[in-house]
C-alpha cells in the first residue's frame, strides 16, 4: 500500500542503503550554570562612550607587580682622576706656603741707591750674604746656651758674595775676611765689618761694592738665634770633624769624628777661631763657614728633609724670623740662590776667599784679587791660581 503516492510524501530508502548525512555541526560545550551565579558566563564589562565635552575615564591601573629595582653600580674613580686630585692638593698647599713665606720674611731697605762712582751692572747676579752677631730676641739663658757673649750692638761675623753667572760657568761663593782693611765711605779706612756697625746693611753694601767693583743685586742676613733655629729645625747637620775643636775664648768644645751638630754646636763651629784647630784664625774660620754652608744646603735639599713633615714644617716656621732680605727681594730670588748654591758640597760651586797677603787677612793681594773680581764681572772661570782656601 502506498501512502500519499509520489506527492512529496516519505519514500523509504532502498533496502541496503543508509540515508545521506548532512554536514556535521560542532556543538559548543556549555557550562552548567552555577546555582545563584546568574548564568554560566561572566558578565561582560560595558564601556559607555563619554558624553560630548566629558573627559574620557582614565585607563585602569596597571596591576602587574613592579620589576625588581637594581641599585646603580658605583664607578670607581680612575687613576688619572686620583692623580689629578692629589696634584691639585699639592699645588694648593705649595701656593699657600709660598704666600706665607713671601709675606712673612723680614725685609729692610738694605741696598744703597745710586751714588757717584757706583759700579755698573755687569754679567751675572751678586748676592751679599751677611751673618750678623746680633743677639736681638735672645734672653740670657739662650745667649749662654749659644755662647754668644753679651756684647751689644750689631756686627758681622760673616761676609760673603754669592755670584750666579748668566752662562754655564760655575757659581762662586766668595768670603771677605771681616778684618780686611778697606775704605768705608765717610769713615776712612777701617775693618770691613765696621761698616755694618757704622751704617748697617746699606753702608756695608756700598763699602763692598767700592772695594770689589761688583754691583750688589740682592741682600740676605741671618743672626745668631736664627742660624741656630734653622739648624735645630732640620734635626741638626752631619759633619766629619777631623780633630777636636776647643775654643779658648768661648769654651765651646766639638769632639773629633762624624757627628750631628745641633744649633749651638753649629754656631760654635762657624765662629771658632781661637783654637789649635784654627791656626790661621779668621782664614780657617771662614773656610769652616763655607764647609758648613755646603753641608747645611745639602741637608735642607735632601729628600729625607723635604719629604719629612716633621722637618719641613719647623723649617718653614723658622725661616721668616731667621732671615732678612732687601725690600726688592722676593721668594723666587731666594729659590734661585739656593738652586745655584746646591753644588757647594760636591764641588759644583767655586768656594774661595779674597786673596790676602798674610794670615792676619787684613790686606788683599791687589793683583790676584783684581783678577778674581774681573772673572766675576765678566762671567768667566775664576783662575785657579787665585783660588784660596
Amino acid at each position: 500500500m502506498t501512502y500519499g503516492g509520489n506527492q512529496g510524501g516519505y519514500r523509504p530508502p532502498p533496502p541496503g542503503r543508509r540515508p545521506p548525512r548532512g554536514p556535521r555541526q560542532h556543538q559548543q560545550a556549555g557550562m552548567m550554570p552555577v546555582p545563584g551565579g546568574g548564568g554560566g558566563r561572566p558578565p561582560q564589562s560595558t564601556r559607555v562612550a563619554p558624553r560630548p565635552g566629558q573627559q574620557p575615564p582614565p585607563p585602569p591601573p596597571d596591576r602587574r607587580p613592579p620589576a625588581p629595582s637594581r641599585s646603580p653600580r658605583r664607578r670607581r674613580p680612575s687613576f688619572g682622576k686620583v692623580l689629578l686630585s692629589l696634584l691639585l692638593v699639592f699645588v694648593t698647599l705649595l701656593g699657600a706656603v709660598w704666600l706665607y713665606l713671601e709675606f712673612s720674611i723680614n725685609r729692610i731697605d738694605a741696598l744703597p741707591g745710586d751714588y757717584e762712582g757706583r759700579p755698573a751692572a755687569a754679567e751675572g747676579t751678586n748676592w751679599l750674604l751677611v751673618g750678623s752677631d746680633s743677639r736681638e730676641g735672645l734672653d740670657e739663658d739662650r745667649m749662654a746656651e749659644l755662647s754668644t757673649g753679651d756684647t751689644g750692638g750689631r756686627r758681622t761675623d760673616t761676609i760673603m758674595i754669592a755670584h750666579i753667572p748668566d752662562n754655564d760657568t760655575a757659581p762662586t761663593l766668595l768670603s771677605l775676611p771681616r778684618d780686611s782693611q778697606v775704605p768705608i765711605p765717610g769713615h776712612g779706612t777701617n775693618k770691613i765689618n765696621a761698616a755694618f756697625s757704622f751704617g748697617g746693611a746699606p753702608l756695608l753694601a756700598q763699602t763692598v761694592e767700592q772695594a770689589t767693583g761688583l754691583r750688589i743685586d740682592h741682600y740676605a742676613e741671618i743672626g745668631f738665634g736664627g742660624f741656630a733655629e734653622v739648624v735645630d729645625a732640620i734635626g741638626g747637620v752631619e759633619m766629619d770633624i777631623p780633630a777636636e775643636m776647643r775654643d779658648s775664648k768661648t769654651g765651646v768644645v766639638i769632639p773629633e769624628g762624624r757627628q750631628t751638630l745641633d744649633g749651638a754646636q753649629a754656631l760654635g763651629f762657624v765662629r771658632m777661631r781661637y783654637s789649635e784647630s784654627t791656626p790661621r784664625s779668621d782664614l780657617d774660620r771662614i773656610a769652616n763657614q763655607r764647609l758648613f754652608i755646603g753641608a747645611l744646603a745639602g741637608e735642607i735639599a735632601s729628600p729625607a728633609t723635604l719629604l719629612n713633615p716633621f722637618d719641613v714644617v719647623p723649617l718653614l716656621g723658622t725661616v721668616p724670623d731667621a732671615l732678612t732680605l732687601d725690600t726688592d727681594d722676593h721668594l723666587h730670588h731666594l729659590v734661585a740662590l739656593g738652586w745655584a748654591m746646591r753644588g757647594i758640597g760636591d764641588g759644583g760651586v767655586v768656594t774661595t776667599t779674597v786673596p790676602v797677603t798674610s794670615a792676619s787677612a787684613e790686606q788683599w793681594d791687589p793683583g790676584k784679587s783684581e783678577a778674581l773680581f774681573e772673572a766675576l764681572r765678566s762671567d768667566t772661570p775664576v783662575p785657579e791660581d787665585v783660588v784660596m782656601e
